[in-house]
């Protein structure tokens, strides 16, 4: 099988470089952007909230061509955010204070904010999409299927929403926290096709908990609008090499379920209140403690499941060629710690607005997102 197809959306916050609250300047922002020079297929968007931004890759197929767009995505933001008065944070979460619920100007945010009222007054959450090509919708469900029981390890992963408003949460992502306020979020039902898939999307709608058939809170989906999977478990990357990490695992993660699929081989659902014990422990923790083993529902160390998740994946990924840099990538999350462990080592040397700006985008290179105050509270590891 050829490489499969991929792409990745990130989004970011825009914050007042001065005091560290959120700016809602996400109009001027996109306009300025758009009007940039960017990769084939790569766009700048809007996003709920007027202080948040999305930069959204084109169509890639090798993790050196994503790197480049990810890279051209945030040059950009980073730019036009300071063109404007800001800076482009890649948190999950805002650090410092938030600059206050300024309505929307776009017709369905308007919509989402009415329908959900208080649960979005505060929502600036930021995550990191990715996008795998697959063959038809049938196909993008079972995959979902297959995926449902390693999105908590993506989760644990990717933390890197640890402050909020100026304190600390306790949990890795505050953003997974923030998001289980909405209704259906979480890991998807076991849907048997794309048509009972768009049957309950359907029934949500009718009841009122989805503002339409585009918006469900499910951590993967088949894409409403792409002939995709959707991933969207992961908090907003804080730099580009965890974002290709992430990328490259669900690639991997896709390509095994499509193998497993044409050999016959279907998903066994997961239950939901073990699937909601995983989430929520992936999301406390990070990969800092435990985790919940889905197959043999059991606690076990976080790090136990990456090992897992990487023998799973490690045949994908080597037909790739992509393994050498996933296990870089895993070793300096291992050496390094996730981003919300190196959030809080800056925080203890430097205060939160040393984090804020260890996570501002840069605008001349894609060098990695956070300073050498992130390890200056630690010796070096062995």
């Amino acid at each position: 099988m050829s490489a499969l197809t991929m792409g990745v959306e990130e989004e970011f916050l825009l914050v007042d470089p001065a005091c560290g609250a959120t700016l809602p300047v996400a109009e001027k922002v996109v306009a300025c952007a758009s009007a940039a020079d960017l990769p084939a297929g790569a766009t700048v968007q809007r996003e709920l909230r007027d202080t948040q931004v999305e930069a959204a890759t084109g169509v890639c197929v090798t993790a050196a061509e994503l790197r480049a767009h990810l890279t051209a995505g945030r040059r950009v933001v980073a730019a036009a955010a300071r063109d404007h008065g800001a800076v482009a944070v890649a948190s999950a979460s805002p650090v410092l204070e938030s600059g206050g619920r300024v309505p929307s100007t776009l017709a369905r945010f308007v919509a989402i904010d009415d329908m959900y009222g208080e649960v979005t007054r505060d929502y600036e959450a930021c995550g990191c999409h990715v996008h795998v090509g697959v063959p038809d919708p049938d196909t993008a469900v079972a995959v979902v299927n297959h995926l449902a029981r390693w999105l908590p390890t993506l989760l644990a992963l990717s933390v890197n929403s640890p402050f909020y408003q100026g304190r600390d949460t306790g949990y890795g992502s505050w953003r997974i926290v923030q998001q289980s306020r909405f209704p259906g979020s979480g890991l998807a039902p076991y849907f048997r096709d794309h048509a009972a898939f768009r049957a309950e999307v359907g029934r949500l709608v009718e009841c009122g908990a989805l503002a339409d058939e585009a918006q469900t809170f499910w951590f993967a989906r088949p894409s409403p609008k792409l002939p995709t999977v959707e991933i969207r478990v992961a908090d907003t990357a804080a730099t580009v090499p965890e974002a290709v990490l992430h990328a490259m695992l669900g690639r991997a993660l896709v390509r095994v379920a499509l193998d497993d699929l044409r050999r016959g081989r279907e998903a066994a659902p997961v239950p939901a209140q073990m699937a909601a014990a995983a989430v929520w422990s992936a999301a406390r923790y990070g990969l800092a403690g435990p985790g919940v083993d889905l197959e043999r529902s059991r606690r076990v160390p976080a790090t136990e499941l990456v090992t897992a998740l990487l023998g799973h994946v490690r045949d994908a990924l080597t037909e790739t060629g992509d393994l050498p840099e996933v296990h870089a990538q895993l070793d300096r999350l291992r050496s390094d710690g996730t981003g919300a462990e190196r959030q809080r080592r800056v925080a203890g040397t430097g205060g939160l607005p040393a984090v804020v700006t260890d996570l501002t985008l840069r605008d001349e290179s894609d060098a990695p997102g956070y300073s050498e105050a992130a390890q200056a509270s630690e010796e070096p590891h062995g």
